[in-house]
């Protein structure tokens, strides 16, 4: 049974009421995962500054997220997929590799020009992925136009971010920064870090730009709509302001908004099973998405579990059709693809919006 607890850097950092409940939470996991799979790997395209290319996207089974092991974010279930220990083996990342490469060869007829590779915490953080793995990786994916790795700011640095323009790979920094306001990011989310943090690595990641030769350095950022503890008007507002602080972040190209889904072993779900949290309309995401599209930057979603209760969803009759205007919107950056779409439920979501003013209550599930 997997007993998460505060390594000597994560103390002191977040809430310690939030660390001893996902710390509870967590406790509950008793299922182990092969070292050599990794968690999940899929193909799909994506909207780039280069333009639309086809990706290959892997999240990596490694010892898990050094932040959720303290605790860690209230909506985060990832570190339940985690090896048990805290390290995977050099040699079992790069079989997990390999094994990426032969999914690639099974379904689809060329390699894809983008990598995106993940884990259940920070790529950079060298506990996770030793520094001989990140470079392997680099050489093994040197082929590719683009590569795009996740990290806590804490770890951004522009001598492991060469180990990828190196090879002429275009590289993307992704961070999970959640939402500018350091308040919600605090007090919802159970991050420890600011939003002078974010601007930080990405003043990390404009130096590794400028010392790149051969290719590109820029910043993802990851917003989270609707955390725990926001009603549904607050949580639109807030990825509002916080897509438009982003953009104005030097280096940062693009916005991936992630809406909360409902996930095992987290502070959430247990407010879930309380009716005390419900996932965000897929008519907030398109509100954000139709509102910010004048930002110079692009801004992308997708939502995970969508029409289901514990994804973000409508009334269940419209769901597909809402998602997939989002997927038209990530590709076309054109806002106009939600006034395709309709429904009656559209009306509750707007009474939602307007008179939910308590997190704990939602009006409509």
């Amino acid at each position: 049974m997997s007993k998460p607890s505060p390594e000597v850097y994560e103390r002191g950092k977040g809430m310690d009421a939030h660390n001893q409940v996902m710390r509870e939470i967590r406790s509950r996991k008793d299922k182990s995962y092969d070292p050599t799979e990794p968690t999940r790997v899929w193909l799909d395209e994506d909207n780039t500054p280069d333009g639309i290319v086809r990706s290959l996207t892997i999240v990596l089974n490694t010892g898990g997220c050094r932040w959720a092991r303290a605790g860690g974010c209230t909506m985060c279930g990832y570190v339940a997929e985690s090896v048990e220990g805290g390290t995977v083996a050099h040699e079992d990342l790069l079989t997990q590799i390999d094994a990426t490469l032969e999914h690639e060869r099974d379904n689809a007829d060329e390699p894809a020009e983008q990598v995106k590779i993940y884990t259940s915490g920070s790529f950079l953080d060298e506990r996770e992925v030793p520094a001989e793995t990140r470079q392997a990786i680099a050489s093994a994916f040197a082929d590719r136009e683009r590569i795009v790795v996740e990290s806590l700011p804490d770890f951004v640095d522009r001598g492991k971010i060469a180990d990828f323009t190196d090879e002429g790979l275009e590289t993307d920094v992704a961070v999970g920064l959640e939402t500018a306001t350091d308040r919600v990011r605090r007090d919802c989310v159970n991050k420890y870090f600011e939003f002078a943090d974010f601007e930080e690595a990405a003043a990390e990641v404009r130096a590794a730009d400028a010392a790149a030769e051969d290719a590109s350095v820029g910043v993802k950022a990851y917003l989270l709509l609707k955390p725990p503890f926001l009603s549904e008007s607050e949580a639109i507002e807030d990825m509002k302001r916080s897509i438009r602080r982003c953009a104005g972040v030097d280096g940062c190209h693009t916005v991936s908004m992630n809406p909360t889904n409902v996930q095992k072993y987290t502070e959430v779900e247990q407010l879930y099973f309380e009716d005390g949290y419900r996932p965000p309309w897929l008519w907030s995401v398109a509100e954000v998405l139709e509102s910010t599209a004048d930002e110079d930057v692009i801004v992308v979603s997708d939502p995970v579990g969508h029409g289901s209760d514990r994804g973000p969803h409508n009334c269940g009759e419209c769901d597909d059709r809402v998602q997939k205007a989002i997927k038209d919107f990530n590709l076309r950056q054109d806002p106009s693809v939600f006034e395709q779409v309709s429904c009656e439920c559209e009306l509750t979501w707007e009474a939602v919006v307007e008179r939910e003013t308590g997190y704990n209550l939602p009006l409509a599930r």
